[in-house]
């Protein structure tokens, strides 16, 4: 059995991931890795520590990669207050979860489980709920699922009792819960994965867990969300950000 976990979410490390290319938006910044899009005179990567610094969350590794000296450089020169971020270079693509397994091994943290969200989106949804989820000895990983009425643009997520992942669905219109990109894992567990790189969480390593029955929760929030990948959504930040700015430390 799965030992209980007792921990808070200033005992968490967080990976954020930013090493993508971001090839849809890369007209609108062309000297800009994605996550680095300016929103109300910050990056918008910024955004998303200062969200994980007002949830608690103190210790954030970036993983970088295309143009990941401009994320470096923004960090050192313009640090947040309370939160201790430090950036891991990607030296070639290693998706999701190689990234996120790459940042995780040189960081040398031992955290008790990981965070682990995309540098170019927010779900602002509680963190209090995926440490409560964990929490039960059956799961070993838990995902933030949010639930949206035209989930079009996004695959869904499929869900048995008690939302447990059973897998993931192609794109396809009408209402559904959609992956946020936001993962708790189990130390135990992030030991377990594959060594293989690239690696994708998504398409593979989730999978994967699924047919070896390993279960993983998906708690569904019905929360503010933006994915900052598209040249249509990337205008939205602006005002997506201004509207939910409690969500966020302040200075």
């Amino acid at each position: 059995m799965i030992g209980r976990l007792a921990f808070s979410t200033n005992e968490l490390v967080a990976v954020v991931l930013a090493g993508g290319f971001g090839r849809r938006v890369r007209k609108l910044l062309p000297n800009l890795p994605k996550p680095m899009a300016p929103v109300l005179s910050r990056p918008f990567l910024e955004w998303v520590v200062r969200f994980l610094s007002a949830q608690g969350v103190r210790r954030i590794l970036i993983s970088t990669g295309h143009l990941g000296e401009v994320i470096e450089q923004h960090f050192r020169t313009q640090p947040v207050k309370v939160a201790r971020v430090r950036c891991v270079r990607e030296t070639a693509p290693l998706g999701t979860a190689g990234g996120f397994l790459h940042a995780a091994a040189l960081s040398e943290e031992k955290p008790a489980a990981w965070l682990v969200m995309n540098g170019d989106s927010l779900a602002l949804a509680s963190l209090a709920g995926l440490i409560q989820a964990l929490n039960s000895p059956s799961f070993e990983g838990v995902l933030l699922g949010v639930s949206l009425e035209n989930a079009a643009r996004f695959g869904t997520l499929v869900l048995g009792p008690d939302n447990v992942l059973q897998g993931f669905q192609e794109k396809k219109p009408g209402t559904g819960v959609i992956n946020a990109g936001v993962y708790l894992l189990r130390s135990g567990l992030v030991e377990k994965l594959p060594e293989q790189r690239p690696l994708s969480f998504e398409k593979e390593v989730f999978p994967r867990l699924i047919e070896t029955n390993v279960r993983l929760k998906v708690v569904v929030a019905d929360s503010p969300f933006l994915d900052i990948g598209t040249p249509e959504s990337l205008p939205m930040a602006e005002s997506f950000i201004q509207a939910n700015r409690d969500w966020f430390a302040a200075e």
